[in-house]
Order: structure tokens, then C-alpha cells, then sequence
């Protein structure tokens, strides 16, 4: 997450420069949002969903097994303590793009975390748009 918010953070002037807005949600606590925002200077909001109830309503969460639970417990990745529940549930990487009306011009999801479209794809996406 670290690495994809620092990419989106590269991408930022060129997604304003076509005249749009860059957000990110997440489902952590605010506390950790704002820590985020600030060590990585981050230009763009970063939104919380609570308990992951948007991620859900687009049928993008899924909850880790107890014996992952227990593997990022070992390396310091306390989601009940950054996520405010004991769910385990996390929301998959996606990609949304909207149109000036609200309508969904562009969505990409993957159940795997190490596949994430290009920042710069976002670019080109808007590019197309106007």
C-alpha cells in the first residue's frame, strides 16, 4: 500500500492537470490515514470506510484465514488495532474512474494485491475522457 500510494502520489498533478480529483479509501482508522498523509506527503484525500462497507457493497472484501490472521500478526500488521475491528476482512486492490455525471467509465480489481493497474493509466484513461 505504501509503494501504491507513493505511485498515485507521482500521478497526482497529471490527474488535477485533466481536471480531476484523486481519492483513495480505505478502510483504516483516521488516525492512520492522517499518519499516512503526512509521512508520505500526500496531496489527495485519503477516506476511510468504516468496517469496510463500501469495499463489501462492491464485492471487493475478503476476510484472511486464521493462519494468515496469525502471519501478519508476526510481522507487526495489526489490522484490528489500523482497521478499528476484529473482522480480518480487507478490501481488494480497485481502481474506479468517473465521469463529470458520476458514471463508472473505468473499473479494475484483482484479488491479487501485487497486481495494480499504472498510475499512469489513469492518465491516459482521463485523456480518452476529455
Amino acid at each position: 500500500c505504501n509503494m501504491e500510494l507513493e505511485a498515485l502520489q507521482e500521478t497526482a498533478a497529471d490527474i488535477k492537470a485533466q481536471g480531476a480529483s484523486l481519492v483513495v479509501i480505505s478502510p483504516q482508522l483516521e488516525k492512520y490515514s492522517k499518519l499516512m498523509v503526512e509521512s508520505h506527503k500526500l496531496t489527495f484525500p485519503l477516506l476511510r470506510d468504516e468496517d469496510n462497507r463500501l469495499a463489501a457493497q462492491f464485492g471487493l472484501t475478503f476476510t484472511l484465514p486464521d493462519n494468515l490472521a496469525a502471519l501478519y500478526s508476526q510481522f507487526g500488521i495489526d489490522l484490528v488495532r489500523f482497521n478499528g475491528n476484529d473482522s480480518w476482512s480487507l478490501p481488494m486492490p480497485a481502481r474506479f474512474v468517473l465521469d463529470q455525471q458520476g458514471k463508472v467509465v473505468s473499473a479494475e480489481a484483482n484479488p491479487d494485491y501485487t497486481h495494480r493497474p499504472e498510475p499512469s493509466e489513469i492518465v491516459e484513461i482521463l485523456k480518452k475522457m476529455g
